[in-house]
């Protein structure tokens, strides 16, 4: 069997047991796509979407929504978020390490329920973050 056909089964079948920074490598581009997409209710004009996105798509976002997912998370999605937050990955020299992991942490989980398929808690997370930052974006869009 090819190396990348094992990864993928392993991936489907057991998604805890990828490394964190695989978890939020996916858990990026999810995480990208549900903010795109809800964006379409503010907006079609593509300028106003990429600012928008841009101030949901960030490690202090991200670390914010951190804190409002946490306590709310079971013994195994906190275990996820735990090796999110503690995987050795580079920090850019813009972003603070504090926010960075903790982004990093809430991109791994989505990747998590992303791969299992966990519908449910990728729309509780999203309408989370939505909640959180509707009044910071309406007031940036007029």
């Amino acid at each position: 069997m090819h190396k990348a056909a094992e990864l993928y089964a392993k991936s489907t079948d057991h998604p805890e047991q990828l490394p964190a920074l695989t978890l939020a490598f996916v858990g990026d581009a999810v995480y990208e796509i549900y903010v795109r997409t809800m964006m379409l209710e503010k907006s079609v004009n593509a300028h106003t979407l990429n600012k928008a996105c841009v101030q949901l798509v960030n490690n202090r976002t991200q670390s914010a929504l951190y804190d409002v997912l946490a306590p709310a998370l079971d013994e195994k999605e906190l275990g996820v978020l735990n090796r999110g937050r503690n995987a050795k990955g580079i920090v850019p020299k813009n972003a603070k390490a504090w926010d960075y992991r903790r982004a990093t942490a809430v991109e791994a989980l989505v990747g998590y329920w992303y791969l299992i398929n966990d519908a449910a808690r990728l729309k509780w997370a999203f309408d989370t973050l939505w909640a959180m930052t509707e009044g910071e974006n309406d007031e940036q869009s007029r």
